[in-house]
């Protein structure tokens, strides 16, 4: 028998309404002679309140605290799904991650999941219950409850479909699945039917909103074949992330996808000597702030050189400031930040044995007249860092040059 992991995301159970047709579509499911085990988010919108709930308590709210309180969004979900199913004359229970347990390890506010005893949700499974779990939550081997962070319902899912050994892991949103780019700003954005674990991971990290890249490299990890289809439209295929070898590739680039979220920092003037990039990104790392795009020029100065890297824009002005007060120790003449900037790439395997891919992207970007600030690459993606203004036009040339239509 068939065991399938679904996952409903914030907008699938927005309402009362959308539970009902989260309740159908599991039934559907079932009627297929499906062993079924649920995650599901909070409400879309309750996160949030409870967050501004707690800063009205204070500022510095109980870390410990914050995750009991969160948590609470996602229990009453499961509950609400549970009964709903169990009124339909579906055998259906709720368990919670101490019960299960879903244990995990880490600060509070960002566990991660280091195991999933699955023998009782097995054991509910194989008596034909539906079981309906909350996702984003844990247990910490202190025996508090613990929150897994941003994506952290995906993260569960994952989890749970691994430990389960289910057949497969089905992720249900607002979207028909993966699209070749965002449709709001490119309406010729098509479906994308299969996609690799490593160009989903890419797409994710590059600011896809469908999954966080956290899941999806826990799925590629654990060899977790994931669908992603719409709640409501759970009728379409939706889009199969899966191992690259069960992948056929008809194009070199598979989407192009894009960051707002980014900011530019250069130092201008720096000493060329052994010793000054570790001088530079050590103090950053220290205060958790991630750095992503870097280059390196020669300065007019030959015993200079100019650095320059991107952050991310909430990190901009910590950033800045910890650089300022390094300046003699790092010896640079000018510090220069810009949060005005666009992350923009193109993503695909197919990349790997075709010739030419960057030079198109430039060419391409080129006749638009839109300036390329930074590039960085890996083995299946290019990205550019351009002016902000010039992102949904970037996005829209890529994805005409490269025929995605």
């Amino acid at each position: 028998m068939t065991t399938i992991v679904m996952k409903f995301g914030g907008t699938s159970v927005a309402s009362i309404d959308r539970i009902k047709n989260v309740a159908n579509i599991i039934e559907n499911k079932k009627k297929e002679g499906c062993k079924l085990a649920i995650i599901v988010s909070a409400m879309a919108g309750v996160t949030n309140d409870l967050v501004e709930k707690s800063k009205s308590i204070s500022n510095h709210f109980s870390k410990e605290e914050y995750d009991v309180l969160l948590s609470s969004g996602e229990q009453v979900t499961s509950a609400l799904l549970a009964g709903c199913l169990v009124d339909k004359g579906i055998q259906a229970r709720s368990m919670l991650g101490w019960q299960i347990p879903i244990v995990t390890e880490g600060q509070h506010k960002n566990s991660r999941i280091i195991s999933v005893n699955s023998k009782s949700v097995q054991n509910y499974l194989e008596k034909d219950y539906v079981v309906v779990i909350p996702g984003f939550q844990g247990i910490s081997e202190e025996m508090r409850i613990s929150t897994i962070g941003r994506g952290g319902s995906d993260a569960s899912a994952v989890a749970l479909a691994k430990a389960l050994d289910a057949d497969r892991c089905e992720i249900y949103t607002d979207v028909e699945g993966v699209f070749t780019t965002n449709p709001e700003i490119c309406e010729q954005a098509k479906k994308i039917d299969k996609i690799s674990y490593d160009e989903m991971l890419e797409m994710a990290s590059l600011g896809a909103k469908v999954m966080q890249s956290s899941s999806v490299q826990k799925a590629m990890i654990n060899d977790v074949e994931i669908y992603v289809k719409s709640t409501f439209a759970p009728e379409k295929s939706g889009t199969q992330i899966l191992s690259e070898d069960k992948i056929s590739y008809e194009k070199v680039i598979t989407g192009v996808a894009y960051s707002r979220d980014d900011a530019k920092v250069t130092l201008m003037g720096v000493k060329d000597k052994p010793g000054v990039a570790s001088a530079i990104f050590k103090p950053l790392n220290d205060d958790n702030i991630v750095v992503d795009m870097i280059v390196q020029n020669i300065s007019a100065d030959s015993n200079k050189t100019d650095v320059t890297f991107t952050v991310k824009r909430d990190d901009m002005l910590k950033a800045e400031n910890i650089l300022k007060n390094l300046k003699s120790e790092i010896g640079y003449e000018k510090l220069l930040t810009d949060n005005k900037v666009s992350k923009v790439s193109i993503v695909g395997a197919g990349m790997i044995t075709y010739p030419g891919v960057a030079f198109k992207m430039f060419n391409a970007l080129a006749t638009k007249k839109i300036n390329i600030l930074v590039i960085s690459t890996s083995e299946i993606r290019i990205s550019v860092l351009v002016d902000d203004k010039n992102t949904e036009l970037a996005v829209k040339t890529l994805h005409s040059a490269f025929e995605l239509e």
